[in-house]
């Protein structure tokens, strides 16, 4: 059983015979102490049940070992999935992780950014399409990596090739014989969105298939995903406008878009064809699996809690502070 007294470090010097300075580099492990010295102090370490002070260290060293990361929507598996990996590769490095959901509310996420500011710290991921600046918060000059977005000049950014993944998207399904193609996204006015938009419009361009406003879909959202998008792909069909594919900016997207048509007998992809984004579970395991724009998810988060480390670490790195990750599409039953 643990001992419930609590103990400092000079006590701990005191019983196990040695200097605080070397208790110090015993619970640090960095320096020079015999093994025997090693033992004798994480004995006494362990029968007080010792932990350090992080907040009185982090003040004393002015590094905490925690970073924040922010995601918009914890519930996309996209992004679930992303944050696991960024998870994973800080706690490898020694450090813990915050992460702050924002449901993509820029209150929230200014909230979270003093919040973890005042937490002392040593670095953020942001993954957001909100034009929030963390400059205007943060008070402390901590470094911050975006994700996806570059719409904040100042700090670095590790996204895929949105453009591309437009164009690729939209251009399977035209070679799958799709005329008249629906653009299903929200309407956040980023840089992740529009490229996809640019994409889109640029494969009908290359292709001479005109552009129909009418089926270009930014959605707010309301209710949800899912329930927004199963709503606009349903007004769609009971106002009887005429369509053949659809893209749609997330897999969660196609999935409530492919539902929609199976609730009104409409075959896909005899009738309908689908392109997703993200390659995530939700794409592979629909009945029909959904054709998608597939994002590593593994580089994206890689890339951009390297280059936090480094910029925590204050390393050498690239002044180009625009990584591009390439995509490829993942061709299945949907077209």
């Amino acid at each position: 059983m643990k001992n419930n007294k609590k103990i400092s470090i000079k006590e701990i010097a005191e019983l196990s015979g040695v200097s605080v300075a070397t208790v110090s580099r015993v619970i640090n492990n960095n320096g020079r102490f015999s093994e025997e010295t090693r033992k004798k102090v994480l004995d006494i370490i362990e029968k007080y049940d010792y932990t350090t002070n992080m907040a009185a260290k982090s003040l004393r060293v002015s590094k905490s070992n925690t970073i924040g990361v922010i995601v918009p929507d914890i519930n996309n598996l996209f992004f679930a999935e992303l944050v696991l990996e960024i998870e994973n590769f800080f706690f490898k490095h020694g450090y813990s992780v915050f992460i702050c959901n924002t449901g993509q509310n820029e209150v929230k996420e200014k909230e979270y950014f003093k919040s973890l500011d005042s937490k002392l710290v040593d670095g953020i991921i942001c993954i957001s399409s909100n034009f929030v600046n963390p400059s205007q918060i943060l008070k402390r000059n901590i470094p911050v990596v975006y994700l996806n977005n570059t719409d904040m000049k100042e700090y670095y950014c590790v996204e895929c090739n949105h453009y591309d993944g437009g164009f690729r998207a939209t251009e399977e399904l035209i070679k799958k014989g799709c005329k008249r193609i629906v653009l299903l996204t929200n309407n956040k006015r980023a840089s992740s969105v529009n490229n996809k938009i640019k994409g889109y419009k640029d494969a009908l361009n290359k292709y001479n298939i005109p552009l129909i406003s009418e089926l270009i879909l930014r959605l707010d959202l309301k209710e949800g995903v899912f329930e927004d998008s199963l709503k606009a792909i349903n007004n769609l069909i009971e106002n009887n406008m005429n369509f053949d594919g659809i893209f749609a900016t997330n897999d969660i997207r196609a999935h409530s878009a492919l539902v929609a048509l199976q609730q009104h007998n409409i075959d896909v992809p005899l009738k309908v064809k689908i392109v997703g984004y993200d390659d995530t579970s939700v794409s592979k395991y629909a009945n029909p699996p959904i054709s998608t724009i597939y994002q590593d998810k593994k580089q994206l988060a890689d890339k951009s809690s390297n280059l936090l480390l480094n910029l925590i670490d204050k390393k050498n790195i690239d002044d180009d502070k625009h990584i591009i990750i390439p995509i490829k599409l993942i061709e299945r039953k949907t077209t």
